[in-house]
This record gives structure tokens, C-alpha cells and sequence, in this order.
């Protein structure tokens, strides 16, 4: 799991240069309380769910065939599925505003060499950073954010009819080859449910972040703070034109 963590950190470590201030805020509840706690803690509590199973049964494969009834999907397994599921919309937004940053420092680099017909960059400052979200910049973020919120819904959804949301001391099993009706106790129920409520808590926190940063894109039309300097960056480079167009005809 730590390659997994190493890979993804790395990747959205480039999404505070292209987000907006809550995605930012949804970056930083996704590594500390999502990755960094079900690597540190959850991990550890869930080693022993299997070997610490107790059935009343000495039926041989008895054990198994209920562990596997009871849960056919670790949690674990299903919370890193759910972070790499999640993540991957942003991953994809986050390759589109690196296409387009490195589109317009292009342009930044013919309007410097004074060449003519050359679009004046709209969505990144000088630095390659998307500081205005308007046009296919803006459908791309919304987009990822709806259908990262269908994601995190799913997975609450799949979990509850999966488990439920409690771990239960005891459950009773009648599959074969198990004799009967055998019961089967689980192994620190009260700890582990502490951790699927704190899981399912920061589920629905990174939900409610993506559901406020939609509206606020659909309200503010964009990044506020970060427009002037957009429109100051234009105006530098349309300086930055007008004098070299203006020292050619000069020479002329």
C-alpha cells in the first residue's frame, strides 16, 4: 500500500496549481484522513479479522466458507477501492489542465518571439496555473466533481448493503459444509465499528466539499481572487506584443 500512496500523492500534488481553494481542502481530507488513517490504523485492526474468526463448529472449511459469506470484500480492500475509484476523476481533470497549461505556455513563448495570429492565453498565468475556470476548463472540473460525487454515493450505498455500517459481535452462518445453523464471533467489533463510522464520516465530508465546490463555481463564475491577476497577465502580454510589434516597424 505504500507504493499506492507514494504514486497517488504524487499525483495530486500537482492538483493545488489547477484546483480551486476547496478542491484544495478535499486534497488534504483525502491524504490525512482517508489514506494516512486507513494506512496507519485501520490496517493493523482488520490483520487479524480472518485467524481471529471463532465458529462453534469444528466442521473442517467451516470457518472460511462463513468468513468469506460474512465478507465477501475486506473493508480495507473496499476503502482502497473506493480512494483509487474516487480519485481517478480528478486524476483525469488533472491531466486536461496540464494539456491545456502547456498549450498556452506555448503561446506565451510565440507572443514573446513576436509571431502573428497568436491567441492570447485565457486559463493560466505565466506560471502554467489555472487561475481561470471558464469554457472547457470549467465543464472539465464540473464534470469530474459530478461524477466524483456519484462515485462516493455508490460506495456509501455498496458498503451499507454490504455490511451495514456497524461490525457485529456475532453473526450466524448456515452455509455448506457448516452443520446446521453455526454462530461465529468476530474479533474486536467495537474498535473496528468505530473505524467505519470515522471511514463513512470522511466519506460524507469529501461529498459535502465537492457538492459546496460545484456551487460555488456555478455562483461565482469562476476564481475571483485569482481573475485580476488573469487579467493582468493578459494585459502584460499584449504590452509585450504591441512593443515588439512596435520596434519592428521601427527598424523597418
Amino acid at each position: 500500500m505504500g507504493d499506492f500512496l507514494g504514486f497517488l500523492s504524487t499525483q495530486l500534488d500537482e492538483l493545488s496549481e489547477h484546483s480551486t481553494g476547496i478542491g484544495n481542502v478535499w486534497r488534504t481530507v483525502l491524504f490525512v484522513f482517508r489514506v494516512m488513517v486507513l494506512h496507519g490504523g485501520a490496517e493493523k485492526v482488520w490483520d487479524d479479522e480472518h485467524t481471529s474468526l471463532v465458529c462453534n463448529s469444528d466442521q473442517p472449511g467451516c470457518e472460511q466458507v462463513c468468513f468469506d459469506w460474512q465478507f465477501p470484500i475486506s473493508h480495507i480492500r473496499l476503502w482502497v477501492l473506493q480512494i483509487i475509484v474516487v480519485s481517478t476523476p480528478t486524476l483525469l481533470y488533472l491531466g486536461h489542465a496540464m494539456y491545456i497549461s502547456s498549450k498556452e505556455t506555448k503561446l506565451r513563448e510565440r507572443l514573446k518571439r513576436n509571431e502573428d495570429n497568436v491567441k492570447l492565453p485565457k486559463y493560466t498565468d505565466d506560471k502554467g496555473h489555472v487561475v481561470n475556470f471558464k469554457g472547457k476548463v470549467r465543464g472539465s472540473y464540473i464534470t469530474h466533481l459530478v461524477i466524483k460525487i456519484l462515485l462516493e454515493i455508490g460506495f456509501i450505498v455498496g458498503q451499507y448493503y454490504l455490511y451495514g455500517f456497524i461490525m457485529v459481535p456475532m453473526f450466524t452462518c448456515s452455509q455448506s459444509p457448516c452443520p446446521l445453523i453455526v454462530r461465529c464471533y468476530m474479533s474486536r467489533p467495537t474498535e473496528k465499528t468505530i473505524f467505519i463510522i470515522f471511514m463513512l464520516a470522511m466519506s460524507c465530508v469529501s461529498l459535502l466539499l465537492s457538492v459546496i465546490d460545484i456551487f460555488y463555481l456555478l455562483c461565482s463564475r469562476g476564481l475571483g481572487h485569482t481573475k485580476p491577476t488573469s487579467r493582468t497577465d493578459k494585459s502584460a502580454l499584449i504590452s509585450l506584443s504591441q512593443s515588439g510589434t512596435h520596434r519592428q516597424s521601427t527598424y523597418v
